[in-house]
């Protein structure tokens, strides 16, 4: 019987430690806003960082602000447990409180969520801390590979609730894309969408500004080939 159970114990010993690499060697793409775009899918990779057992949202956070802001998560980024749960006290240096996050399009319920390998986190700081009129913004496509010179149509879509609290989704028009940061004078219509062309081979980030409202900066990842 003590042989039996050493030899149990030693499969799951070797299970737990695949598992554990496996996990270490996943990454997530985050984004972060504070009325513009300063960390843009900056690919990390997904360990515990919080020592919790379990791979989350505040995991990727933590790990962002350790790769890119200055003095790392320490300095940049914080987190408590409050009624509702794990949620953000300083996000990119801001201690405002007035934060929001999204996974892969979804406004997320607290910083505990799971998140798996591939998994877009978007984290941004409101800009109106009064009426919180700020609009969480996406692509239709988070990400386009086309030919150079090539037409591309985007469309961009604003994220609300309706009168029974439920997620929903509506063209947001009147955005001026933008490419790498520079306005193209391009503005998408009534239908949210608006047709940019293609430079020359490399990648860029699409995204869109608003004269009319305050839009949290959308992310496409567009890749131009030959």
């Amino acid at each position: 019987m003590k042989k039996l159970t050493s030899i149990t114990l030693a499969v799951l010993l070797a299970l737990s430690l695949i598992v554990f690499t496996g996990c270490s060697s996943e990454t997530v793409k985050v984004t972060i806003a504070d009325g513009s775009l300063v960390m843009t899918v900056e690919e990390v990779k997904l360990k515990d960082m919080d020592g919790d057992g379990a791979l989350t949202i505040n995991d990727a956070l933590i790990a962002a602000h350790d790769k890119e802001y200055p003095g790392g998560s320490e300095a940049g980024y914080a987190s408590a447990t409050g009624e509702y749960g794990l949620y953000i006290t300083k996000l990119w240096g801001d201690e405002s409180g007035a934060f929001g996050y999204y996974q892969n399009g979804i406004s997320a319920m607290s910083l505990a969520d799971p998140v798996t390998d591939g998994s877009r986190i978007n984290a941004f700081i409101y800009q109106d801390q009064t009426g919180w009129s700020d609009t969480y913004c996406e692509f239709s496509n988070f990400a386009m590979t086309v030919e150079a010179g090539a037409n591309i149509t985007v469309c961009l879509e604003g994220y609300g609730f309706d009168e029974n609290f439920e997620s929903v989704k509506f063209p947001v028009a009147g955005a001026e894309i933008t490419i790498d940061g520079a306005p193209t004078g391009v503005l998408t219509g009534e239908d949210g969408c608006a047709e940019i062309s293609a430079g020359e081979k490399g990648d860029y980030i699409i995204s869109a500004i608003s004269a009319d409202s305050i839009i949290v900066p959308p992310v496409l990842e567009l890749t131009v080939g030959k």
